[in-house]
């Protein structure tokens, strides 16, 4: 069987990478033209779609409520693997991911997220401090963002999430827009985060209601992380038995 998911993994990873070198200089747009950043969240699905249809993963998103195309938003999914980035690109709202800065070193790849996304190194005060502000700009300019509250893969095993961060929930709460919580029920199994070794499984995800943050201050951080946390973790429940 593992004889198998290496074949399977090593498959998987050609075709992603195929895409990402035709890919990449589609992403020379946004990158050489910032006013052309809802490209981005395009580009991706695109890629998305492409990289589990060659890989013959089914795929199904579930929208529990409406998104406005003209409004920003925060996505907040559950982080248990490294399928977790690729499957938020199936994201129907364009958006840009605020990440941890160790894919800046990755040739080409590392260029381009630096340039289309925002990055962060978790363990330098001053780097969260610039990533907080550039959050901000970012939503002024009218972009989304996906942010893994886990801040990290910190479970191994059966998933378990770790605590929040509060850096998402702040931001929602600063510039007055809403959260929307995301649950990943599958990838943990797709691609475990202890062992880098593909299983064939339907990537699903699920985009639950807009919470809102209207009239919410920097009080409410901590009621708001809980809220969104139940309601991931409820829709987990439902998967994992």
């Amino acid at each position: 069987m593992k004889i198998l998911r290496g074949i399977y993994t090593g498959y998987v990873l050609i075709v992603f990478s195929l895409l990402f070198i035709i890919f990449f200089f589609l992403f020379l747009i946004p990158i050489f033209f910032p006013k052309k950043f809802r490209l981005v969240g395009m580009f991706n699905r695109w890629w998305a779609y492409l990289l589990f249809t060659l890989t013959a993963m089914p795929w199904s998103v579930e929208v529990m409520g409406k998104l406005n195309p003209k409004r920003s938003y925060i996505f907040c999914p559950n982080h248990f693997s490294y399928a977790d980035i690729p499957v938020m690109g199936l994201n129907p709202h364009n958006s840009i991911f605020v990440g941890k800065n160790d894919m800046e070193h990755i040739p080409l790849f590392g260029f381009m997220y630096r340039k289309l996304h925002i990055t962060v190194n978790r363990q330098d005060l001053k780097s969260r401090s610039g990533t907080f502000k550039k959050s901000l700009k970012a939503i002024d300019k009218g972009k989304s963002l996906v942010i893994y509250p886990e801040g990290g893969i910190v479970t191994k095993g059966e998933p378990v999430m770790g605590p929040f961060k509060d850096g998402a929930f702040r931001i929602a709460i600063e510039k007055q827009i809403p959260i929307v919580p995301v649950t990943l029920p599958n990838n943990w199994i797709i691609l475990p985060p202890e062992e880098f070794l593909i299983r064939w499984k339907p990537v699903k995800m699920i985009i639950h209601e807009p919470v809102e943050t209207l009239g919410m201050t920097t009080k409410d951080v901590g009621n708001l992380k809980e809220r969104v946390r139940t309601i991931i973790e409820q829709e987990l429940n439902r998967h994992i038995v």
